[in-house]
């Protein structure tokens, strides 16, 4: 039987990936609100949210000021998404001190996304983690669409490997491979993760996997037999990309941590806390997301 690892990290990215798709206007209360219960509720990691243009995304526009107001509790960190320089100055000038990073693999997602090309991409991410070096902070750096954009497995895996090894050779803090269009299955996150382990030596590898076609769950559970002990999860199962069309939520947090302490395996996350800060913003947000377990606690 497999073994699989008895600690399981997930980090938090509903106050970025998930509130950055919602319309309705999030008050910086109500997402320091929320971050302080996912705190209290155990989660140790949690991305807050990206420094972009509030122009192209206006729930985001308070990136500084959700920062200031943040809980400190020792053994907590907290990270921001950055797309470029100016993104790593605001979130070095906002005291981080973790920065995520983000980069297209495959050409046609880099066109769609940002209009560059993948070396257009490689190039400013190398300038970005030049920057973080000299402030001496640490890097997140996430692969995008590692397992297919307009179709499964159309991002070549050759191309995935040669920017993971060169971004590995930068002394990044981790490594993220993205679903970002939900396309994964058990089959390929096998083949793919296994292959980027073989580079990533001592650097954790991160799954952060989207629910479009519902194999999340499956997905986690093929991570976990590759030895993944961090997932990217989010609150309700929130999420999901505005320049990618159709695409869908995270992982829920409460549905992952659910089915981990069925497994055995421990997170030190109070999923039923998770669940009712769910309910709560499905009230605020007005519409039901799309995880399950939360549908199961009373808000």
């Amino acid at each position: 039987m497999k073994v699989f690892p008895e600690q399981v990290t997930l980090c938090e990215v509903g106050p970025r990936d998930g509130f950055q798709f919602e319309a309705t206007p999030i008050p910086t209360d109500v997402k320091v609100d929320v971050i302080t219960g996912l705190v209290e509720a155990g989660l140790r990691r949690i991305q807050v949210t990206s420094f972009v243009h509030p122009k192209w995304v206006p729930q985001m526009a308070d990136a500084e000021a959700v920062i200031q107001r943040l809980p400190q509790h020792e053994g907590v960190i907290y990270s921001g998404l950055a797309l470029n320089t100016r993104g790593v100055e605001r979130a070095l000038a906002a005291g981080l001190r973790v920065v995520d990073l983000s980069i297209a693999t495959n050409e046609t997602h880099a066109r769609d996304n940002v209009n560059m090309t993948v070396d257009e991409g490689i190039a400013q991410a190398e300038a970005m983690l030049r920057r973080v070096q000299e402030a001496g902070i640490e890097a997140q750096l996430g692969l995008q669409t590692v397992f297919g954009y307009a179709q499964p497995g159309d991002t070549p895996l050759a191309q995935v490997l040669d920017m993971a090894k060169r971004f590995l050779d930068f002394g990044i803090e981790s490594l993220s491979l993205a679903d970002s269009t939900g396309m994964a299955n058990p089959l390929m996150i096998e083949e793919r993760v296994q292959a980027v382990q073989e580079l990533a030596g001592d650097v954790p590898v991160v799954l952060h996997l989207h629910d479009t076609r519902g194999l999340g769950l499956a997905n986690v559970v093929a991570g976990l037999r590759c030895g993944i002990t961090w997932f990217d999860t989010s609150l309700g199962g929130l999420g999901g990309c505005p320049f990618i069309p159709g695409a869908t939520g995270n992982i829920a947090t409460e549905d992952t941590a659910y089915l981990l302490e069925q497994m055995g395996l421990k997170t030190g996350i109070d999923w039923p806390q998770v669940a009712a800060i769910s309910r709560r913003m499905e009230t605020v947000l007005g519409h039901a997301f799309s995880g399950k377990m939360h549908h199961l606690v009373e808000a």
